[in-house]
C-alpha cells in the first residue's frame, strides 16, 4: 500500500465517483477535492491547473503525475494493484472483453455527456438543444441495449464472479441520463450487476456519501 495519497478532483455523482469506488475497494489513501466545471467558469478555472482541458476528474499519482480519463484511471490503478482482483490480468481469457467494454463506455456513452451537459456547445438555440438532449440521449439507451446484448449470462458480474473496475463503471455511468429506470429496461443482464455493485458491503458509505440513493434517485435528479 502506498503511503501518499492520492489526490482525485471531481463532484459527487460525477466520473470520479467509479474512480473513488475503485480507490475505496482498494483500501488506499485519497484527499478528494469537489470540483464541478459543468458549474461555470469559476469552477473550470479551479482545474487549471492540474487540468489544462478543465475536466473531471483529475487523479493525481503519490508520484505527483497527473491523470485524466475515467477508464484510463481505473485500468491504471487495477493493473497498479493487482491483489485488489479489480481486473484480468493480461494473461486472463477475458483481458480483451474488459478492455474493448471499459473503451466503449468511455467512448460510446461517457463522452456524450459532454454535449448534454451544455448543448449550447453545438446547438445554436433552444429547439436544436431539446433535439440534441432527445437524441443523444436515444443513442445512449441504444448503447446500453447493445452491450447488453453481448454480456455473458451466468456470471455475477460482467466478465465473471468478482467485481472489476468495469461493474463500477457501469454502476455509475448507467445512473445518469436517461436515469436508471431506463437503463433496466434496455440492459436487463447489466441491471442484475448494477444492483450488486449498488448493495456491495465495502462500497455503502462510500455511496452515501458520494452518491446517494436519494428518493427517486433512479428516475430522477440533476
Amino acid at each position: 500500500m502506498t503511503s501518499a495519497p492520492f489526490i482525485l478532483y471531481g463532484a459527487p455523482g460525477s466520473g470520479a465517483t467509479a474512480v473513488h469506488a475503485a480507490i475505496t475497494l482498494m483500501e488506499l489513501p485519497v484527499q478528494v477535492v469537489d470540483v464541478a466545471p459543468w458549474q461555470g467558469d469559476h469552477e473550470r478555472g479551479r482545474l487549471s491547473a492540474v487540468n489544462p482541458m478543465r475536466q473531471v476528474p483529475v487523479l493525481v499519482l503519490p508520484s505527483g503525475e497527473i491523470m485524466t480519463e475515467s477508464a484510463a484511471m481505473l485500468i491504471w490503478l487495477a493493473d497498479r494493484y493487482p491483489a485488489a482482483g479489480l481486473a484480468p490480468r493480461t494473461d486472463d481469457p477475458t483481458r480483451g472483453q474488459f478492455l474493448r467494454w471499459m473503451t466503449y463506455v468511455s467512448a460510446a456513452i461517457y463522452a456524450l455527456y459532454w454535449v448534454r451537459d451544455e448543448p449550447s456547445r453545438l446547438a445554436s438555440n433552444p429547439d436544436a438543444e431539446a433535439t440534441i438532449l432527445d437524441r443523444t440521449a436515444e443513442r445512449i439507451a441504444q448503447c446500453w441495449r447493445e452491450m447488453d446484448a453481448q454480456m455473458p449470462r451466468g456470471p455475477r458480474y460482467l466478465l465473471g464472479d468478482r467485481v472489476s473496475v468495469l461493474d463500477l463503471y457501469v454502476a455509475v455511468v448507467s445512473r445518469w441520463q436517461p436515469r436508471r429506470l431506463r437503463f433496466y429496461r434496455e440492459a436487463p443482464r447489466m441491471a442484475e450487476v448494477v444492483r450488486r455493485v449498488d448493495a456491495e458491503p465495502r462500497l455503502l458509505d462510500h455511496w452515501a456519501a458520494r452518491y446517494p440513493f436519494v428518493p427517486l434517485w433512479e428516475s430522477e435528479g440533476p
